[in-house]
């Protein structure tokens, strides 16, 4: 500077964010979460256009049902750059595997983040009252919580889905909803009785605000993080929950297929034709590592003690 005197430069302003926009771009920051989100919509995208859906076709031209002669022992036609007749391969009857693995992973897929909305809605709703109203209603609510909870969950699912498989997948889906929603509703019920002694609970409830109006459109709007980091395992567990009923003859019933079932019906073959196996499994483990990975990234996203550069 001139004379000697040293100046300071005027800081950078700072740009500001809402809350909203500060967690979409450490969501967005988050690597894992974002290659398995794109993981996961390509494996969804290839499921659901390859074969279609009811009166939808796809691009794949075979069918999982057809049957016919196997061909090379139904060996699979994939290389690292061509895709064959059946790059999966066939099974004893001909049928091709490629399209019975994408029937598989579009019921696997519906099964599962239907259980996951549905057990999200029940968890949010009974956590929520429980947490709010307390007393007798509280005590209800937590002792019906309490007593899932004790009970073994793959137990429960099978007696019941037992009775339900044999409706279709949707009513399937949602015996399993009603099922794992326990642990969400804790979760809520805490997060509830923090903020219903916060002042602006107190200034609602001082100026005659109706109770209903209080739960959802003050409190619950501030439990969302942990409403959508639940929905987003709760959604991981129930891939491996569907797969494990279908896995011992609990769940999604033949002539429909799922991934859980086509490992079922394959596991015998391990030994000769290993493809029948793999195949269902690394989707089943791909889909549940994707949802894991995107709910660590909004977890973290939605953590207000994470402190990153460039927020």
């Amino acid at each position: 500077m001139p004379g000697g005197m040293v100046g300071l430069m005027p800081d950078k302003p700072q740009k500001s964010y809402s809350q909203g926009q500060l967690v979409r771009r450490r969501f967005f920051r988050h690597k894992g979460a974002m290659v398995a989100l794109v993981v996961l919509v390509f494996i969804t995208l290839l499921a659901f256009t390859s074969i279609g859906i009811g009166p939808i076709p796809g691009w794949w031209g075979k069918n999982y049902t057809s049957t016919g002669s196997a061909i090379d022992g139904g060996r699979p036609t994939l290389g690292w750059f061509t895709i064959g007749e059946h790059p999966f391969g066939q099974d004893t009857v001909g049928r091709d595997f490629f399209a019975r693995t994408m029937r598989g992973t579009q019921i696997s897929l519906i099964i599962a983040f239907v259980v996951g909305i549905g057990s999200t809605i029940i968890g949010t709703v009974v956590g929520s009252i429980a947490g709010y109203f307390r007393g007798i209603i509280e005590a209800i609510l937590m002792r019906l919580t309490d007593l899932l909870i004790i009970i073994p969950l793959l137990v429960l699912a099978a007696v019941i889905s037992a009775r339900a498989g044999g409706s279709g997948i949707w009513a399937l889906a949602l015996v399993l909803a009603a099922v794992t929603w326990t642990s969400l509703a804790r979760l809520v019920r805490g997060e509830v009785l923090s903020l219903r002694e916060r002042e602006f609970v107190s200034a609602a409830r001082a100026i005659g605000t109706h109770p209903a109006r209080i739960l959802f459109r003050h409190i619950l709007p501030n439990t969302i993080g942990v409403i959508i980091v639940s929905t987003t395992f709760s959604i991981s567990a129930a891939i491996l929950l569907e797969s494990s009923l279908s896995f011992l003859g609990f769940g999604v019933r033949p002539p429909d297929v799922s991934l859980g079932l086509l490992i079922s019906e394959y596991q015998n073959a391990f030994t000769v034709r290993p493809w029948l196996f793999w195949f269902p499994g690394m989707f089943i483990l791909a889909i549940a590592l994707c949802v894991s990975f995107i709910g660590d990234g909004l977890r973290d996203a939605f953590d207000p003690r994470q402190n990153r550069k460039g927020d």
